[in-house]
């Protein structure tokens, strides 16, 4: 089974573009990053906002969804549970008077 954070090259593209928007309208609204007349406006930084997170979500899907593929084989296999914690309990030793 893959890495959970191993993606896809197009999704890690799609996120560092996502990335690039929120950076743009971050540093366009602090005044450090003069843009031309169109996208210059407040308006056009919170649409570069949405873009930027909108781009950024199918990182965070297949993630998310890698992550509960993991935990359903998990709690849907209580047989190899079940044998990790048997290893970890301490025998006991009838042996042992304990009076």
């Amino acid at each position: 089974m893959q890495a959970v954070g191993s993606l896809p090259k197009l999704v890690i593209v799609l996120e560092a573009a996502g990335i690039g928007f929120l950076a743009l309208a971050f540093l366009s609204l602090q005044g450090y990053l003069t843009l031309p007349a169109p996208v210059a406006t407040a308006t056009a930084a919170i649409v570069m906002v949405f873009i930027g997170l909108g781009l950024m979500l199918p990182a965070a899907i297949i993630m998310t969804w890698n992550i509960a593929q993991r935990l359903a084989l998990q709690l849907t296999q209580p047989d190899s549970a079940s044998k990790h914690s048997d290893l970890k309990k301490p025998k006991e030793n009838h042996d042992d008077a304990d009076h």
